[in-house]
């Protein structure tokens, strides 16, 4: 199963493909996807009768989007790549989820993704 994740607004798009069976769904995470995106792709790879063993591949949106949502999402499929031995691939633009299939389908893995802001990220400075 292919996981799809898109985590560069406060609505988080996550697609899982297995096949010719494809279910989408939208998480509106607002200020808890730090806290809570584990748990919604557990649950939502549950509700298909899927386990993290059933991925065998993951794509993302790389971005451009927020920069902690984009942070957040990429990082915690980075791991979960590298722990489950599975290919990632970040992929930019609309087509997002058709480069990032085309690519996994050729049996491409980026190993790490890195995420594009789209603009140097805007950190404020402390206040003291």
């Amino acid at each position: 199963m292919i996981l799809l994740l898109d985590t560069s607004t406060m609505t988080c798009r996550l697609s899982l493909i297995d096949g010719d069976n494809r279910y989408d769904d939208e998480w509106e995470a607002n200020r808890e996807l730090a806290k809570g995106l584990l748990r919604y792709l557990h649950d939502q790879l549950a509700a298909q009768g899927k386990s993290w063993n059933d991925l065998t591949g993951i794509g993302v949106l790389r971005g451009p989007g927020s920069f902690t949502g984009l942070r957040i999402g990429i990082t915690v499929l980075n791991t979960l790549a590298d722990s489950l031995h599975v290919p990632i691939i970040g992929a930019l633009g609309e087509q997002w989820q058709t480069e990032a299939m085309r690519r996994l389908e050729a049996g491409e893995d980026d190993k790490i993704v890195l995420p594009e802001y789209g603009s140097e990220a805007h950190i404020t400075q402390p206040r003291k």
